[in-house]
């Protein structure tokens, strides 16, 4: 990613990628640059992808305009810093709860004196370059992104808090777990949901903080986008290519 990119997204512009669970191939990265996405976050979380894979995905983006990003399953150093070190330009942590632990996620995520990130240069993040060292640390705070999701009730609650953390860049809602946590499984249209969603949006902007969201559809993108919410993943791949191929399988049915 960019340095303009992350400007981009950190201006408030909306700034649209994807979100991949399951077709992990190299071809990926270039099928969603054409199609217009600006990132890709590759999720760990859900699908028993491992950080060999990971690489091999990230260097498929290598040379294009476009940027990997991963949602690992926790928010401790050796998933963050292992996968920034092998390429990620941003990291998606799920449920970030408090200010102590969005300050761990952040602390891990920075090099000194921002963080205690350890040192690894010259190899994938870098692209096997060389140069000077100070430089390189500068460069990796003002390009990469942390993202920490607002899933819960307790995330929900401590999420002014959690914003107000240095080093978090996007707070990201996840609603399938959040309308679970809230005790509303699945009522997207409840007042409640929607209250906290706009809360969330709302949050973000007064700590000068990013709101994401994975739109699975127009609608979705429609009434996050009203909200406030500008970093919109469309997806999953799954949702999508089924879709893709149930409209054609459907025309071609009625037709026949």
């Amino acid at each position: 990613m960019s340095f303009d990119l992350k400007q981009s997204i950190m201006s408030g512009q909306v700034v649209a990628g994807a979100m991949a669970f399951e077709f992990f191939s190299p071809g990926l990265s270039s099928i969603l640059h054409n199609a217009g996405a600006k990132y890709v976050i590759y999720d760990m979380e859900h699908t028993g992808l491992g950080f060999e894979s990971l690489k091999w995905l990230f260097a498929s983006c290598r040379g294009l305009p476009i940027a990997p990003m991963v949602r690992v399953p926790v928010g401790e150093y050796t998933w963050l810093a292992r996968a920034l070190d092998i390429g990620a330009q941003g990291v998606m942590i799920p449920m970030v709860e408090s200010a102590e632990q969005a300050a761990r996620i952040a602390q891990a995520c920075c090099y000194p004196p921002l963080g205690r990130r350890g040192a690894a240069f010259g190899f994938a993040q870098c692209d096997y370059k060389g140069g000077d060292i100070g430089k390189k640390m500068r460069d990796f705070h003002n390009r990469n992104l942390v993202i920490a999701q607002i899933e819960t009730e307790r995330g929900l609650e401590q999420v002014d808090a959690i914003a107000a953390v240095q080093g978090i860049d996007v707070l990201w809602v996840g609603h399938f777990d959040l309308s679970n946590f809230m005790g509303i499984a699945g009522q997207f249209d409840h007042p409640l949901f929607l209250s906290a969603m706009q809360r969330i949006a709302d949050v973000a902007k007064q700590h000068g903080k990013i709101a994401g969201f994975l739109a699975s559809d127009a609608a979705w993108a429609d009434k996050v986008m009203a909200m406030g919410y500008t970093m919109i993943a469309t997806g999953p791949d799954t949702a999508v290519l089924q879709q893709g191929f149930s409209n054609m399988i459907q025309h071609i049915e009625k037709r026949g």
